[in-house]
Protein backbone atom coordinates (compact mmCIF):
# COMPACT_ATOMS: atom_id res chain seq x y z
CA UNK A 1 0.00 0.00 0.00
CA UNK A 2 1.26 3.22 -0.64
CA UNK A 3 0.81 5.88 1.73
CA UNK A 4 2.41 9.65 1.06
CA UNK A 5 0.83 11.38 4.05
CA UNK A 6 0.47 11.29 7.96
CA UNK A 7 -0.43 12.78 10.76
CA UNK A 8 1.54 11.65 14.20
CA UNK A 9 2.15 13.31 17.81
CA UNK A 10 5.61 13.34 18.83
CA UNK A 11 6.66 13.72 22.60
CA UNK A 12 9.96 14.21 23.69
CA UNK A 13 10.71 12.40 27.34
CA UNK A 14 10.63 14.51 30.53
CA UNK A 15 13.66 15.10 32.42
CA UNK A 16 14.26 13.33 36.06
CA UNK A 17 13.53 15.00 39.23
CA UNK A 18 16.50 16.01 41.44
CA UNK A 19 16.85 14.52 44.59
CA UNK A 20 17.74 15.33 48.29
CA UNK A 21 19.70 13.26 50.35
CA UNK A 22 22.18 13.61 52.44
CA UNK A 23 25.85 11.24 53.21
CA UNK A 24 25.59 10.25 57.41
CA UNK A 25 28.01 7.37 57.11
CA UNK A 26 29.92 6.35 59.68
CA UNK A 27 33.41 6.70 58.56
CA UNK A 28 33.05 10.17 56.44
CA UNK A 29 34.03 13.03 58.25
CA UNK A 30 32.28 15.74 56.03
CA UNK A 31 28.49 15.01 55.04
CA UNK A 32 26.44 17.17 53.35
CA UNK A 33 24.28 17.22 50.40
CA UNK A 34 24.54 14.67 48.33
CA UNK A 35 21.49 14.57 46.15
CA UNK A 36 22.00 13.95 42.20
CA UNK A 37 20.57 15.48 39.22
CA UNK A 38 17.88 13.40 36.97
CA UNK A 39 18.91 12.47 33.83
CA UNK A 40 17.82 14.44 30.58
CA UNK A 41 14.97 12.96 28.14
CA UNK A 42 15.13 11.07 25.18
CA UNK A 43 14.95 13.55 21.96
CA UNK A 44 13.26 12.28 18.79
CA UNK A 45 14.50 12.48 15.20
CA UNK A 46 13.33 12.34 11.96
CA UNK A 47 15.97 10.51 9.80
CA UNK A 48 15.46 9.91 5.87
CA UNK A 49 15.68 6.33 5.01
CA UNK A 50 16.46 5.13 1.47
CA UNK A 51 15.23 2.01 2.01
CA UNK A 52 11.78 2.55 2.99
CA UNK A 53 9.18 4.12 0.49
CA UNK A 54 6.18 4.72 1.52
CA UNK A 55 4.82 6.16 4.63
CA UNK A 56 2.87 3.16 5.81
CA UNK A 57 4.70 2.69 9.25
CA UNK A 58 2.70 5.90 10.07
CA UNK A 59 -1.04 4.80 9.42
CA UNK A 60 -2.40 3.10 12.16
CA UNK A 61 0.74 4.29 15.27
CA UNK A 62 0.29 7.42 15.39
CA UNK A 63 1.83 8.17 19.24
CA UNK A 64 5.10 8.12 19.45
CA UNK A 65 6.86 8.53 23.20
CA UNK A 66 10.49 8.96 23.91
CA UNK A 67 11.79 7.64 27.07
CA UNK A 68 12.17 9.84 29.90
CA UNK A 69 15.17 10.14 32.48
CA UNK A 70 15.32 8.81 35.56
CA UNK A 71 15.30 10.49 38.97
CA UNK A 72 18.53 11.71 40.66
CA UNK A 73 19.60 9.24 43.26
CA UNK A 74 21.57 9.73 46.58
CA UNK A 75 25.60 9.93 47.13
CA UNK A 76 25.71 12.26 44.16
CA UNK A 77 24.44 9.47 41.79
CA UNK A 78 23.49 11.17 38.11
CA UNK A 79 19.65 9.39 36.58
CA UNK A 80 19.83 7.42 33.46
CA UNK A 81 19.24 9.85 30.14
CA UNK A 82 16.25 8.29 28.16
CA UNK A 83 17.24 7.06 25.05
CA UNK A 84 16.67 9.16 22.01
CA UNK A 85 13.71 7.82 19.27
CA UNK A 86 14.53 7.86 15.75
CA UNK A 87 11.49 8.10 13.28
CA UNK A 88 12.67 6.64 9.65
CA UNK A 89 11.06 8.36 6.99
CA UNK A 90 11.77 7.67 3.06
CA UNK A 91 13.98 10.28 1.53
CA UNK A 92 11.85 13.17 0.19
CA UNK A 93 9.83 13.29 2.80
CA UNK A 94 8.66 17.16 4.38
CA UNK A 95 8.09 17.57 7.84
CA UNK A 96 5.44 20.10 8.41
CA UNK A 97 4.19 21.57 11.68
CA UNK A 98 0.77 21.66 12.67
CA UNK A 99 0.17 25.03 11.44
CA UNK A 100 0.82 23.35 7.81
CA UNK A 101 4.74 25.38 8.02
CA UNK A 102 7.86 23.30 6.59
CA UNK A 103 10.40 22.16 9.33
CA UNK A 104 12.73 19.91 7.71
CA UNK A 105 12.53 18.37 4.00
CA UNK A 106 14.50 15.33 3.75
CA UNK A 107 15.40 14.82 0.40
CA UNK A 108 19.11 13.27 1.03
CA UNK A 109 19.69 9.62 2.77
CA UNK A 110 20.75 9.61 6.58
CA UNK A 111 19.54 12.99 6.90
CA UNK A 112 18.20 13.78 10.75
CA UNK A 113 16.41 16.50 11.95
CA UNK A 114 15.08 17.22 15.39
CA UNK A 115 11.98 17.01 15.91
CA UNK A 116 11.28 17.04 20.15
CA UNK A 117 13.96 17.80 22.26
CA UNK A 118 13.76 16.42 25.39
CA UNK A 119 13.05 18.17 28.89
CA UNK A 120 16.34 18.48 30.80
CA UNK A 121 16.91 16.87 34.39
CA UNK A 122 16.03 18.54 37.65
CA UNK A 123 19.17 19.74 39.74
CA UNK A 124 19.81 17.66 42.88
CA UNK A 125 20.25 19.44 46.25
CA UNK A 126 23.88 18.94 45.99
CA UNK A 127 23.80 22.30 43.08
CA UNK A 128 22.29 24.60 46.11
CA UNK A 129 25.01 24.05 49.02
CA UNK A 130 26.31 27.54 49.78
CA UNK A 131 28.42 28.17 52.53
CA UNK A 132 26.14 30.20 54.63
CA UNK A 133 23.45 26.85 53.48
CA UNK A 134 24.76 23.97 54.24
CA UNK A 135 22.47 21.66 54.67
CA UNK A 136 19.65 22.44 51.80
CA UNK A 137 16.37 20.84 51.23
CA UNK A 138 15.94 22.46 47.98
CA UNK A 139 15.58 20.65 44.73
CA UNK A 140 14.54 20.78 41.13
CA UNK A 141 11.54 18.76 38.94
CA UNK A 142 12.50 17.26 35.77
CA UNK A 143 11.61 19.96 33.03
CA UNK A 144 8.91 18.28 30.10
CA UNK A 145 9.83 17.10 26.74
CA UNK A 146 8.67 19.10 23.75
CA UNK A 147 5.22 17.64 22.74
CA UNK A 148 3.63 18.62 19.13
CA UNK A 149 1.45 17.55 16.27
CA UNK A 150 3.71 17.06 13.11
CA UNK A 151 2.64 16.21 9.47
CA UNK A 152 4.88 13.87 6.99
CA UNK A 153 4.16 14.41 3.47
CA UNK A 154 6.42 12.24 0.87
CA UNK A 155 7.78 13.91 -2.04
CA UNK A 156 9.15 11.53 -4.34
CA UNK A 157 12.64 12.28 -5.90
CA UNK A 158 12.63 11.80 -9.22
CA UNK A 159 14.48 13.61 -12.87
CA UNK A 160 11.38 13.00 -14.94
CA UNK A 161 7.48 13.17 -14.67
CA UNK A 162 5.39 11.27 -16.37
CA UNK A 163 1.94 13.16 -16.90
CA UNK A 164 -1.04 12.57 -19.35
CA UNK A 165 -4.70 11.46 -19.90
CA UNK A 166 -5.35 8.02 -18.03
CA UNK A 167 -4.92 5.25 -20.42
CA UNK A 168 -2.13 8.01 -22.33
CA UNK A 169 0.36 4.89 -22.42
CA UNK A 170 2.35 6.34 -19.49
CA UNK A 171 2.61 2.50 -17.64
CA UNK A 172 3.36 1.25 -20.79
CA UNK A 173 6.45 3.95 -21.60
CA UNK A 174 8.27 3.45 -18.07
CA UNK A 175 7.57 -0.61 -18.57
CA UNK A 176 9.61 -0.36 -21.59
CA UNK A 177 12.60 2.04 -20.72
CA UNK A 178 13.16 0.86 -17.05
CA UNK A 179 12.86 -2.29 -15.17
CA UNK A 180 9.53 -0.97 -13.30
CA UNK A 181 6.85 -3.32 -13.83
CA UNK A 182 3.28 -1.34 -13.27
CA UNK A 183 -0.10 -2.55 -13.55
CA UNK A 184 -1.11 -2.22 -17.75
CA UNK A 185 -4.40 -2.62 -19.13
CA UNK A 186 -6.73 -1.29 -21.55
CA UNK A 187 -9.04 0.79 -19.26
CA UNK A 188 -8.66 4.00 -17.65
CA UNK A 189 -6.84 4.28 -14.62
CA UNK A 190 -5.22 1.59 -14.17
CA UNK A 191 -2.36 3.03 -12.26
CA UNK A 192 -3.44 4.23 -8.66
CA UNK A 193 -0.04 5.45 -7.10
CA UNK A 194 3.09 6.51 -8.45
CA UNK A 195 5.70 4.10 -9.84
CA UNK A 196 9.33 4.95 -10.47
CA UNK A 197 11.70 3.22 -12.13
CA UNK A 198 15.56 4.23 -13.51
CA UNK A 199 16.27 4.93 -16.90
CA UNK A 200 19.84 3.97 -18.64
CA UNK A 201 20.52 6.44 -21.57
CA UNK A 202 23.26 5.33 -23.04
CA UNK A 203 23.68 1.35 -22.48
CA UNK A 204 21.71 -1.07 -22.02
CA UNK A 205 19.42 -2.35 -18.92
CA UNK A 206 21.47 -3.13 -15.74
CA UNK A 207 24.76 -1.68 -17.16
CA UNK A 208 26.53 0.77 -15.02
CA UNK A 209 27.92 2.67 -17.57
CA UNK A 210 26.21 5.69 -19.30
CA UNK A 211 23.91 8.45 -18.34
CA UNK A 212 20.60 7.75 -16.20
CA UNK A 213 17.64 8.87 -14.23
CA UNK A 214 15.06 8.36 -12.62
CA UNK A 215 11.22 8.35 -14.23
CA UNK A 216 8.27 8.70 -12.26
CA UNK A 217 5.47 7.28 -13.75
CA UNK A 218 1.62 9.57 -12.19
CA UNK A 219 -2.02 8.60 -12.18
CA UNK A 220 -3.67 10.19 -15.24
CA UNK A 221 -5.19 13.70 -15.28
CA UNK A 222 -8.57 14.84 -16.29
CA UNK A 223 -10.61 18.22 -16.57
CA UNK A 224 -11.33 19.48 -13.53
CA UNK A 225 -8.77 17.15 -11.23
CA UNK A 226 -8.09 19.92 -8.98
CA UNK A 227 -11.58 20.24 -8.12
CA UNK A 228 -11.21 16.58 -7.13
CA UNK A 229 -12.51 15.21 -9.97
CA UNK A 230 -11.00 11.52 -10.97
CA UNK A 231 -8.25 10.49 -8.41
CA UNK A 232 -7.54 14.42 -8.36
CA UNK A 233 -4.55 15.99 -7.66
CA UNK A 234 -2.73 14.39 -4.86
CA UNK A 235 -0.52 13.04 -6.47
CA UNK A 236 0.83 15.67 -8.52
CA UNK A 237 3.11 16.75 -5.35
CA UNK A 238 5.57 13.82 -6.40
CA UNK A 239 6.48 15.66 -9.70
CA UNK A 240 7.31 19.07 -7.89
CA UNK A 241 10.69 17.90 -7.29
CA UNK A 242 11.54 16.88 -10.95
CA UNK A 243 13.70 18.32 -13.77
CA UNK A 244 11.32 17.86 -16.37
CA UNK A 245 8.01 17.19 -17.51
CA UNK A 246 6.81 14.57 -20.37
CA UNK A 247 4.01 15.20 -21.30
CA UNK A 248 2.11 11.81 -23.31
CA UNK A 249 -0.60 12.30 -25.64
CA UNK A 250 -2.49 9.53 -27.61
CA UNK A 251 -3.13 10.01 -31.39
CA UNK A 252 -4.54 6.28 -32.06
CA UNK A 253 -7.39 6.13 -33.84
CA UNK A 254 -8.95 4.25 -31.43
CA UNK A 255 -9.37 7.85 -29.01
CA UNK A 256 -11.61 10.68 -30.13
CA UNK A 257 -9.83 13.38 -27.70
CA UNK A 258 -8.50 16.12 -29.54
CA UNK A 259 -4.54 15.69 -28.86
CA UNK A 260 -4.23 19.73 -28.56
CA UNK A 261 -7.37 20.39 -26.64
CA UNK A 262 -5.93 17.33 -23.86
CA UNK A 263 -2.32 18.94 -23.83
CA UNK A 264 -4.06 22.27 -22.79
CA UNK A 265 -6.19 20.51 -19.70
CA UNK A 266 -3.44 19.01 -18.71
CA UNK A 267 -1.16 22.16 -18.38
CA UNK A 268 -4.52 23.66 -16.76
CA UNK A 269 -4.50 21.54 -13.72
CA UNK A 270 -0.70 21.57 -13.68
CA UNK A 271 -0.78 25.45 -13.34
CA UNK A 272 -4.06 25.41 -11.21
CA UNK A 273 -1.80 22.63 -8.48
CA UNK A 274 1.42 25.06 -8.58
CA UNK A 275 2.75 27.99 -10.97
CA UNK A 276 6.01 26.02 -10.45
CA UNK A 277 5.04 22.66 -12.18
CA UNK A 278 3.66 25.00 -15.15
CA UNK A 279 7.44 26.89 -15.53
CA UNK A 280 8.94 23.33 -15.84
CA UNK A 281 10.32 22.48 -19.09
CA UNK A 282 7.86 20.23 -21.25
CA UNK A 283 8.48 17.26 -23.60
CA UNK A 284 5.02 16.72 -25.47
CA UNK A 285 5.18 12.30 -26.73
CA UNK A 286 2.58 11.43 -29.14
CA UNK A 287 1.94 7.77 -28.24
CA UNK A 288 0.77 4.79 -29.79
CA UNK A 289 1.90 5.36 -33.45
CA UNK A 290 1.09 1.79 -34.34
CA UNK A 291 -1.93 2.27 -33.60
CA UNK A 292 -2.24 5.74 -35.71
CA UNK A 293 -3.61 5.24 -39.29
CA UNK A 294 -5.03 8.79 -39.95
CA UNK A 295 -1.70 11.27 -39.12
CA UNK A 296 -4.35 13.78 -39.29
CA UNK A 297 -4.22 14.93 -35.49
CA UNK A 298 -0.65 13.48 -34.87
CA UNK A 299 0.47 16.64 -37.86
CA UNK A 300 -1.48 18.98 -36.29
CA UNK A 301 -0.36 18.42 -32.56
CA UNK A 302 3.26 18.27 -34.28
CA UNK A 303 2.73 21.88 -35.55
CA UNK A 304 0.91 23.19 -32.24
CA UNK A 305 4.28 22.16 -30.65
CA UNK A 306 6.22 23.84 -33.22
CA UNK A 307 4.54 27.03 -32.87
CA UNK A 308 4.93 26.73 -29.15
CA UNK A 309 8.29 26.28 -29.11
CA UNK A 310 7.89 22.61 -27.72
CA UNK A 311 10.02 19.74 -28.25
CA UNK A 312 7.89 17.23 -29.89
CA UNK A 313 8.26 13.12 -30.45
CA UNK A 314 6.26 10.52 -31.74
CA UNK A 315 6.96 7.00 -30.26
CA UNK A 316 5.18 3.46 -30.15
CA UNK A 317 5.86 1.99 -26.77
CA UNK A 318 4.77 -0.97 -28.01
CA UNK A 319 6.93 -1.45 -31.36
CA UNK A 320 9.57 0.36 -29.76
CA UNK A 321 9.52 2.73 -32.78
CA UNK A 322 11.01 6.40 -31.40
CA UNK A 323 11.48 5.27 -27.82
CA UNK A 324 15.06 5.76 -28.00
CA UNK A 325 15.43 8.92 -29.66
CA UNK A 326 13.03 9.91 -26.79
CA UNK A 327 15.18 8.57 -23.99
CA UNK A 328 18.41 10.25 -25.47
CA UNK A 329 16.35 13.68 -25.92
CA UNK A 330 15.12 13.59 -21.73
CA UNK A 331 18.67 12.62 -21.13
CA UNK A 332 20.02 15.54 -23.13
CA UNK A 333 17.44 17.68 -21.76
CA UNK A 334 18.53 16.89 -18.35
CA UNK A 335 21.96 17.79 -18.75
CA UNK A 336 20.93 21.66 -19.63
CA UNK A 337 18.88 21.64 -16.59
CA UNK A 338 20.64 22.18 -13.45
CA UNK A 339 19.74 20.39 -9.79
CA UNK A 340 18.47 23.97 -8.52
CA UNK A 341 17.12 22.04 -5.74
CA UNK A 342 20.48 20.98 -4.41
CA UNK A 343 21.45 24.69 -2.91
CA UNK A 344 18.25 24.48 -1.55
CA UNK A 345 18.98 22.02 0.50
CA UNK A 346 21.26 23.15 1.90
CA UNK A 347 19.93 26.24 3.13
CA UNK A 348 17.21 24.13 4.44
CA UNK A 349 20.12 21.98 6.72
CA UNK A 350 21.76 25.58 7.60
CA UNK A 351 17.97 26.62 8.99
CA UNK A 352 17.19 23.32 10.05
CA UNK A 353 20.83 23.72 12.17
CA UNK A 354 20.33 26.82 13.53
CA UNK A 355 16.52 26.00 15.02
CA UNK A 356 18.29 22.83 16.58
CA UNK A 357 20.79 24.72 18.30
CA UNK A 358 18.27 27.12 19.32
CA UNK A 359 16.32 24.96 21.12
CA UNK A 360 19.21 22.99 22.74
CA UNK A 361 20.31 26.32 23.92
CA UNK A 362 16.28 27.17 25.38
CA UNK A 363 16.33 24.07 26.96
CA UNK A 364 20.02 23.71 28.57
CA UNK A 365 19.42 27.49 30.26
CA UNK A 366 16.16 27.12 31.72
CA UNK A 367 15.01 29.25 35.14
CA UNK A 368 12.41 27.31 37.58
CA UNK A 369 12.10 28.07 41.05
CA UNK A 370 13.54 25.44 43.32
CA UNK A 371 11.40 23.11 46.01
Amino acid sequence: MFVDEAKILVKAGDGGNGCVAFRREKFVPRGGPSGGDGGSGGSIYVEANPNDNTLLRYRYNREFKAERGRHGEGSNCTGHSGVDMVLQVPVGTLVLDEHGRTMADLARPGQRFLVAHGGRGGRGNQNFAKPWHQAPREHEEGFPGEERHIKFELKLLADVGLVGFPNAGKSTLISVISAARPKIANYPFTTLEPNLGVVNADGKEGASVGRSFVVADLPGLIEGAHLGHGLGIRFLRHVERTRLLVHLIDTSDANVDDPIAAYGVVAGELSSFSALLAEKPVIVVATKLDATTDRTRLDALRDFCAQHHLEFHAISAATGEGVHELVRSIADGLDKIPRAHDSALDLADDSAEDRQDASQQDSSHPTREAH
